[in-house]
């Protein structure tokens, strides 16, 4: 059954949205990341309009989030304080991220520009992904072959967070520091939120884990909690600024991805995790490539017209 997107203007098959929805869907539960860094480049990669499909994308994420922070939350893992603290750095960073937005859509140049940023940042998530999977398993070998197994380090704080002033207690994430740090870690989140259709979990938990130094406990429930809020402004943001949400998009995709994500948690289960990293990595660097490879393509038209 074929639909008509009145925002992108264009007919889209129902059921490969769906599909691709839950393609998406299956990697995020197999790999345990948000999706949101692959839905956007596959519905650029179908067709669909680069600011469309940033758009959408962030809406599919709210919905998507919403259940998986619950369960962290019925386990007492969200950290509702620091979750508060991104949140407002998260809806700073959107406001921010919509300004530029709105600026490189009026210019017409909306499109290349989120097509650049996903090939420079792809690109350097999927090589250290790469580097720490090929790493992971080389270290797995020399284990099997009788070597012993290093000593887990215990979490270090970042210097320069440690010194920030104002310092406040985080107890469920374990954590004696200024709010400032997470603040500004919630607005860069906010700004690649709005302009890349991201719900930045697979920057947030690293970011938490290795520079605010939280309790691993805390820290998806707590990055899911954030997502929820800060995709749902940026949902708001593109629908009444940019005017960029197509609803229909973003149910189907809402559709498939619930039911492709049972799936890949179920597949997680039987594979190794360390050839999930490298098979993860390698799909990154491959979406990377693809999108690099279309940059090089003559466009038919130099600029996206919008209207305004």
């Amino acid at each position: 059954m074929d639909l008509y997107l009145p925002i992108a203007e264009m007919s889209v098959n129902a059921a490969v949205i769906i599909l691709l929805g839950g393609v998406v869907g299956f990697l995020s539960g197999m790999f345990g990341v948000g999706g949101g860094f692959l839905t956007t480049p596959l519905l650029i990669f179908y067709g669909i309009p680069p600011a469309i499909a940033v758009a959408s994308s962030a809406t599919q994420i709210t919905g998507a989030s919403v259940s998986g922070a619950l369960a962290y939350w019925r386990r007492g893992q969200v950290d509702v304080k620091m979750g508060a603290v991104l949140v407002a750095g998260g809806v700073i960073g959107a406001g921010l991220g919509q300004i530029i937005f709105r600026r490189l859509q009026k210019l017409g140049q909306i499109d290349v520009t989120i097509n650049i940023i996903y090939v420079v940042f792809l690109g350097g998530v999927g090589l250290l992904m790469l580097r720490e999977a090929v790493g992971a398993l080389r270290l797995e070998r020399e284990i099997a072959a009788g070597a012993e197994r290093p000593a887990v380090r215990l979490r270090r704080h970042v210097p320069w967070i440690v010194a920030l002033p104002g310092r406040t207690r985080f107890y469920k994430s374990g954590l004696f520091i200024s709010p400032l740090a997470p603040l500004l870690l919630g607005a860069v989140v906010g700004i690649l939120t709005v302009i890349m259709g991201i719900g930045g979990g697979f920057i947030m938990v690293p970011a938490m884990l290795y520079l605010l130094g939280m309790s691993a406990s805390a820290v998806v429930g707590t990055s899911l909690f954030q997502i929820i809020f800060v995709t749902a402004v940026t949902t708001l943001l593109h629908a009444t600024s940019s005017k960029s949400v197509d609803i229909v998009l973003a149910l189907l995709l809402l559709i498939g991805g619930v039911a492709g994500a049972q799936f890949g948690v179920n597949a997680a289960q039987r594979l190794q995790p360390e050839k999930l990293r490298l098979a993860l990595a390698l799909l990154v660097l491959a979406v990377a490539a693809g999108l690099l490879f279309g940059l090089t393509v003559k466009p038919q038209s130099l600029f996206t017209l919008y209207s305004l």
